[in-house]
């Protein structure tokens, strides 16, 4: 941390954020353009910024696992929706 309390950046910090922003699924799937955005040899999902009122004690529950907890909110949302097209098939 530096003295203004915001975390110093380093060169690892960078290659591993890189490698999160390569995630995705194969290109071989070719997932709907509407919902995923092509990146190099993958695609991944396309973020929107949402305003969402959850209660107070699911986020705390979210946050205590520490950093990401919005990445794990919205994984937690996805498998509920993969499952419940899964249920209807």
């Amino acid at each position: 941390m530096n003295v203004r309390g915001r975390a110093v950046v380093t060169k690892k910090t960078k290659k591993k954020k890189a490698a999160k922003r390569r995630q995705g699924s194969p290109a071989g799937e070719n997932p709907s353009s509407e919902y995923w955005t092509h990146i190099g040899s993958y695609y991944r999902p396309l973020k929107k910024p949402v305003t969402v009122r959850l209660d107070a004690d699911v986020i705390d529950w979210f946050k205590r696992s520490g950093r990401g907890y919005q990445t794990r909110i919205n994984q937690a949302l996805r498998d509920l929706m993969l499952k419940e097209q899964r249920r209807r098939r």
